[in-house]
């Protein structure tokens, strides 16, 4: 039996020889094929797989985890490589089984709205499918991820505020297990008290527990209503106290983002924008039911308290879908800020009530570094991101961002949130898992040694080697 990260040693000629046989082309080791699926949009290095194979179906899933589990070899699920923590890395080599050829949408059901989809269904896919239905699937990382890989790593995204996260709006899966069985969890139904919760266990479980091959998602009327608008503020504390104020008072607020000065100037430079090089918030409202009116007019007499320096409403599709175009290619954007840095990107969340304190702490912190990290988030639910642009060849710029990401981490876990809101673990914290878990973290370990007691299950992501897991520096909390 292994640890919860480390496999057991393996064979992989000779289960190549085995997956060769019977998957024939689809089965590879082609070097360009494995670079290819070496690394995520993660700062993390490239771990190159020894194989990957192309599956069609579940069946094909099931059958390679059964042939990898008789020869002890790691299996690493693939779905775009758009995560950012370096949940796809193959750290110990083995197989990854990419799942992108497995998007189909095997099930709608409008009256139920309800649909089940095949793990490697993107979500745009899926929105074109549903348009004339009326109903969506909102949960938006900004990527056009696999659902699949969505739900591994439980994403969230930009609706959330409104629609939920993928923890929310996955009601049932089929995975595959470490001996290559077959299950399914949860259901169609809206609610259920029938034994242990599977689901959940799954969603967020980035693969070291199983492969999910297919799921069962919750799907929302589109809005017939909306109200977008940018507004300009001259501290970010003002900006995230307005969001504040609009989620204490109720209104239907599905997106509500922060871009700080550092990011709106990549935006500019990136976009050919003119954007006031200042903390900035991109809102939206969605109604099913009644128009937005009374709301704008209470939103923008708020906006004059919180004594926004200017409001630009976007009236029409094409101004909302601007607005959102900038934010979703904040990530693109950063680099311009340095160029031939690479950005080490990391999130946390905190509770609203600490969300402006904890970004001006950070904010602090980088000026005391010098370092280049502009901040975007999702301060309607407490999730901010940095994007800590380094000199991949300056390991005193490298150790010094890590220093910094850990400090962001405590001053998180301070305030009574999480390591991570949305990008999940994978190898790049798993180091402080046990400061936010404590003795839940064995828990987690009794439970992967439980499912996958041979560690072939995406190793080396979320548990640390022979469970050492760390801690991060005493409190960096300003009082």
């Amino acid at each position: 039996m292994s640890d919860a990260s480390t496999p057991c040693p393996f064979d992989f000629d000779a289960a190549a020889q085995v997956l060769e046989a019977r998957f024939g082309a689809r089965f590879t080791t082609a070097s360009g094929v494995r670079a290819h699926h070496a690394q995520d949009e993660g700062w993390h290095p490239p771990a190159a797989p020894d194989g990957v194979l192309f599956a069609a179906s579940t069946a094909d899933v099931a059958e390679a985890v059964r042939i990898c589990a008789r020869f002890n070899v790691p299996v690493i699920p693939y779905g775009t490589g758009s995560a950012m923590e370096g949940s796809i890395n193959a750290v110990h080599g083995g197989l990854t089984i990419d799942l992108s050829a497995m998007n189909s949408i095997l099930s709608v059901n409008p009256s139920d709205m309800d649909c089940t989809v095949q793990a490697g269904c993107t979500r745009s896919i899926l929105n074109t499918h549903l348009r004339d239905t009326g109903l969506g699937f909102p949960v938006d990382p900004g990527a056009d991820a696999t659902l699949g890989g969505m739900a591994a790593t439980r994403a969230s995204g930009t609706m959330t505020l409104r629609y939920g996260s993928m923890r929310d709006n996955v009601i049932g899966l089929e995975v595959i297990l470490a001996d290559g069985t077959i299950v399914q969890t949860g259901g169609r139904a809206r609610k259920s008290s029938s034994g242990y919760d599977l689901t959940k266990l799954f969603v967020g479980s980035e693969g070291t527990l199983g492969i999910i091959t297919a799921l069962t998602l919750r799907l929302h009327p589109l809005p017939e209503h909306i109200l977008a608008l940018r507004a300009v503020f001259d501290d970010s504390g003002a900006a995230i106290g307005f969001v504040v104020l609009l989620m204490q008072l109720g209104y239907p607020v599905a997106r509500a983002e922060f871009m700080d000065e550092l990011a709106i100037e990549a935006a500019n430079r990136y976009e050919k924008l003119d954007y006031e090089l200042r903390p900035t918030i991109f809102l939206e409202l969605h109604s099913t039911t009644s128009p937005l009116d009374e709301a704008r007019e209470a939103i923008l007499d708020s906006l004059k308290e919180y004594r926004a320096r200017s409001v630009h409403l976007a009236e029409t599709a094409e101004q909302r879908s601007r607005i959102w175009k900038t934010r979703h290619n904040a990530a693109h954007a950063e680099p311009l800020l340095r160029p031939g840095t690479r950005a080490m990107v990391t999130d946390v969340c905190v509770p609203l009530s600490h969300l402006a304190a904890c970004i001006t702490e950070t904010q602090q912190d980088l000026r005391a570094t010098g370092l280049c990290a502009p901040i975007v988030g999702h301060v309607g639910d407490g999730n901010f991101h940095l994007a800590i642009l380094i000199d991949p060849d300056s390991p005193s710029e490298i150790a010094e961002a890590e220093r910094l990401h850990a400090r962001l981490v405590q001053r998180a876990l301070d305030y009574g949130g999480t390591i991570s809101g949305e990008h999940g673990i994978g190898l790049g914290k798993r180091q402080f898992l046990r400061a936010e878990h404590g003795t839940g973290l064995d828990v987690m370990g009794r439970i992967k040694q439980a499912l996958d007691p041979h560690g072939i299950m995406n190793p080396g992501k979320i548990f640390l080697p022979n469970g050492k897991h760390g801690t991060v520096p005493a409190s960096t909390r300003a009082d």
